[in-house]
């Protein structure tokens, strides 16, 4: 085996370090509880996750919370893959933060020997050519994001497996491509540990307080826990929580996610002969990734399903959704239309009503922040979002305003 490979052993053994240092972290955050911290940080997704992280570099006594535990499989940020890209139509504030956030994924990547970024690359495919398109693609040369624009007949020429009925052009991305999500923030948990951090399971009652500023959480089993701030980055659980000033402004919403099998042998659909794409010719946008880990052909749509309780049902995909992503392979991916279902996931996006995230000081306790709206595109953020966050906790950073409160309407 060449240093470059890891056994399955290997693997084991980390994720088993992993766990370890995550219980060394409970056992030193119930020994704290009398105390205050300077930090609280609600929620092990990877807003959460970044957070604390960034807090505790810069000094802070940091416990970090989670319900079920990190990136579990109910939370936004669970599952396998998630897609990194700076392809934003334009929107230089989010391809930049996922440019800078690109940089500190792979230096997570780099620390651990179980790889966390893979450089499949990324492709976006369009049904027309437009100079919206050539805007984007300026704007990210200009920030040194290499990106090209390829005909149909240069991709049909790189990727035979892909049929391009419909499609006039593609923009590539060669240096993007997938982080593994679950793992990625279970790593940078084993590190937060390792660095003094803190992290326990502990669920939480919606918060209360009549004072100008919150002085503990309280668990669901009546435990209180204090702290000089307190960051809520709960996902779709956020409108729980805090009803009255979140509300309906995150709207969680049920989404499929499909792994189909290729045959025996074939390796069109590996990561080494498919970038990560986007199908924007798809009504319902349909995006996926190659083969990944030997988890099959991933394929999902990004269009928002129906408004979801993360707690209130059982997780299985409905019959109609698996047949119309087969009717979309057969124009799309035919040689995979009528392959096995590998696997199947259903998780959740936690919709602002135009996409943007949610990251605010609470209206009436000026030592809560809330974090949230990752809207389906938040994940690759998270290092930047913790940045952010944390500059905002400690008084030094200036506030975006699409983020704000006050730029987040209710849902219609």
């Amino acid at each position: 085996m060449s240093s470059g490979e890891m056994s399955r052993r290997d693997v084991l053994k980390g994720l088993a370090t992993a766990g370890a240092l995550a219980g060394t972290a409970l056992g030193s955050a119930r020994a704290q509880t009398s105390s205050a911290w300077d930090s609280i940080v609600i929620g092990a997704g990877v807003f959460g996750v970044w957070t604390a992280w960034n807090l505790q570099r810069k000094g802070h006594k940091v416990l970090l919370l989670d319900a079920w535990g990190v990136a579990h499989s109910r939370s936004s940020s669970g599952g396998e893959t998630r897609l990194i890209r700076t392809e934003y139509a334009g929107n230089e504030f989010y391809t930049r933060w996922a440019w800078e956030s690109l940089a500190e994924w792979q230096a997570l990547s780099r620390r651990h020997e179980s790889p966390i970024f893979r450089d499949v690359g990324a492709l976006y495919i369009y049904p027309r050519d437009s100079a919206e398109i050539d805007r984007s693609i300026s704007m990210q040369r200009a920030l040194g994001i290499p990106i090209e624009k390829l005909g149909v007949s240069e991709m049909a020429k790189r990727w035979p497996q892909i049929g391009f009925e419909g499609i006039a052009v593609g923009v590539l991305q060669p240096t993007m491509g997938a982080l593994m999500a679950r793992r990625s923030l279970q790593t940078l948990v084993a590190d937060f540990v390792a660095a003094g951090g803190s992290f326990r399971q502990f669920a939480v009652d919606p918060p209360r307080s009549t004072q100008a500023s919150l002085d503990a959480i309280t668990g669901t089993g009546g435990e209180k826990l204090s702290a000089s701030n307190f960051i809520f980055a709960c996902g779709p659980w956020l409108p729980k929580l805090f009803p009255e000033v979140v509300g309906a402004r995150i709207v969680p919403t049920r989404q499929e996610v499909f792994f189909f099998a290729p045959e025996p042998g074939d390796r069109r659909f590996e990561g080494a002969q498919l970038p990560a794409w986007v199908d924007m010719s798809s009504k319902d946008l349909h995006y996926g990734f190659p083969d990944i880990e030997s988890r099959g052909f991933k394929i999902a749509l990004d269009a928002h399903g129906p408004a979801y309780d993360p707690d209130a049902s059982d997780r299985r995909i409905t019959d109609q959704g698996l047949a119309d992503v087969r009717a979309f392979l057969a124009r799309r991916f035919p040689a995979l239309a009528r392959r096995p279902l590998a696997e199947s996931r259903v998780c959740q996006y936690e919709n602002s009503h135009d996409g943007n995230l949610l990251i605010d000081r609470h209206t009436a306790w000026a030592n809560v922040w809330l974090v949230g709206g990752g809207s389906g595109h938040g994940f690759k953020h998270g290092p930047a979002v913790g940045r952010y966050v944390t500059d905002l906790v400690l008084g030094s950073g200036k506030a975006e305003p699409r983020l704000a409160l006050a730029s987040h309407r209710v849902h219609d």
